[in-house]
């Protein structure tokens, strides 16, 4: 058989303009992340897929692959709001992608008062629930209290604690202009902001997007795109990033 000439030229040309608009939509639009530590449970699973849009919050040079330096600063900038779930480059490296909940914002002041959580020297308020789920840190199941906690913007999330309250008193938080405080919902089994030298506080031009759907969980509930759907269109939310808005 007789290939013609243009055809590998053709292929080349091809899958070189589907690499440059792969790039462009996981640059600009949307891109999928997996997750592959226990830090968010009960709201994030390890397994999980979800979808991060890149638009939400503007962009900068960690908004491409392999952050090129070719952005000095974050540009079409657009504040994220207090408990958003946020996939961010932590401060120590700029390189890993942390994905954590945003608590607070540029100039509030956070601690840990006896295991309760203080934002602005006001309590975060929460509420016990029961527990349905196996709660993990890494390959250990742990011994949990589950919570469901209201950030004074009215945003409702589910967090869990150990039994024993091992994070029970901290200094005080105060966050940097620009920057940003995380917490993971899995408060005992999470490196996050109030670890200063590992992540601490991230800078704005850090924050690489907003996390919006699961796409694939590792629950078996949730494992299959059409059981998802199903579970997405319903009102018995049990897993999202802001359970009750």
């Amino acid at each position: 058989m007789k290939l013609d000439k243009n055809f590998f030229s053709e292929n080349i040309k091809t899958l070189f303009y589907a690499l440059i608009i792969a790039v462009i939509i996981r640059s600009l639009l949307v891109q999928p992340f997996y997750i592959p530590s226990s830090s968010m449970e009960p709201t994030l699973l390890v397994g999980d897929r979800l979808f991060v849009t890149k638009y939400s919050y503007g962009y900068s040079k960690h908004s491409f692959p392999f952050s090129p330096p070719i952005l000095n600063k974050r540009i079409m900038f657009k504040s994220p709001e207090r408990g958003d779930v946020i996939v961010f480059k932590t401060p120590a490296d700029n390189r890993t992608d942390y994905i954590k909940r945003l608590i607070g914002l540029p100039g509030d002041k956070i601690q840990f008062i006896d295991a309760n959580l203080y934002l602005n020297s006001s309590e975060i308020l929460k509420s016990k629930i029961p527990l349905k789920t196996k709660i993990y840190c890494g390959d250990t199941t742990i011994d949990v209290l589950k919570f469901e906690e209201k950030l004074p913007n009215g945003k409702k999330f589910h967090t869990v604690y150990l039994k024993n309250y091992t994070y029970q008193n901290s200094d005080v938080f105060t966050v940097p202009d620009d920057h940003y405080f995380f917490l993971g919902d899995n408060r005992d089994c999470s490196k996050d902001s109030r670890f200063l030298s590992s992540v601490g506080y991230v800078h704005k031009d850090n924050l690489v997007g907003k996390a919006q759907f699961i796409f694939f969980s590792s629950d078996k509930k949730l494992g299959s795109f059409i059981e998802f759907w199903k579970w997405h269109k319903s009102i018995r939310f049990k897993r999202t990033f802001n359970v009750i808005n």
